[in-house]
């Protein structure tokens, strides 16, 4: 069974960055090196501040739906927990 999961990066001008993948380190690899997203190419380096892992590709869209509708604040809030 492959896992899925919604990660969260720290880009280089401090904007967060929310995304789905079932390889993390794969996928900030590519983010880091331009490949990734449109919205972090330009805003390398990035830092992975936060995962979670789910075991269902939905479940894992859902909560990426749902991270990506919060606030900035309340992202600054789910990666100091994490952090904690």
């Amino acid at each position: 069974m492959t896992d899925h999961y919604v990660y969260v990066l720290r880009c280089a001008d401090d904007t967060l960055y929310t995304g789905y993948t079932t390889d993390v380190e794969r996928r900030v690899a590519e983010h880091d090196s331009g490949e990734g997203a449109k919205y972090t190419r330009g805003r390398t380096p990035v830092e992975l501040v936060h995962v979670e892992t789910f075991d269902s590709r939905s479940a894992a869209m859902s909560r990426e739906y749902e991270i990506k509708q919060q606030s900035r604040a309340a992202k600054e809030s789910l990666v100091e927990y994490n952090d904690s």
